[in-house]
């Protein structure tokens, strides 16, 4: 079995409802919510890391080099980032090919994992799982799919990720 780290980043997978500004924000605590995540699915082996919380549409090229520096630290060789949704492609084309020599998988959620009905669990015991199993290479892991860097697209439309 691979080594396995968790890199959160945020995104909407550790948003929460903010009652105060009826948006959703992260933690004020700065927690992730994904320790919880693998405790209900008492997945117990992977580290996770809180690198940063935040959405991925205030990203920029400095984030991505974080990702990326800390990716490439990694002394595991299968990693998951948690990302945002909306720049999750960027992400990945901006980590296809700096990483050769590990498996990285980009997952996310489209509705928190603190609300009800969340894809949040399905997309990181899928991710999970195709970290171990996929070869080296940036990839991404939605909704059930599997998607090369180049491939990954939401289609904002109908809410998923498509070819």
């Amino acid at each position: 079995m691979k080594e396995l780290r968790i890199i959160a980043t945020g995104g909407t997978i550790d948003k929460v409802h903010d009652t105060r500004t009826e948006a959703l924000s992260f933690r004020s605590n700065s927690e992730s919510h994904l320790s919880q995540m693998l405790k209900i699915g008492r997945c117990y082996f992977p580290v996770v890391e809180v690198l940063m919380l935040k959405d991925s549409l205030d990203f920029d090229d400095a984030d991505r080099e974080a990702i990326f520096q800390t990716a490439s630290n990694s002394a595991e060789n299968a990693l998951i980032i948690t990302h945002g949704t909306g720049t999750m492609d960027v992400t990945a084309q901006f980590l296809d090919g700096q990483i050769p020599d590990k498996t990285v998988v980009l997952t996310g959620a489209m509705r928190p994992f603190s609300l009800s009905a969340s894809d949040g669990d399905f997309n990181l015991g899928s991710a999970v799982i195709a970290a171990q199993l996929l070869e080296s290479g940036v990839w991404g892991v939605m909704n059930g799919r599997v998607f090369p860097a180049g491939a990954l697209r939401k289609n904002t439309a109908l809410g998923r990720f498509d070819d």
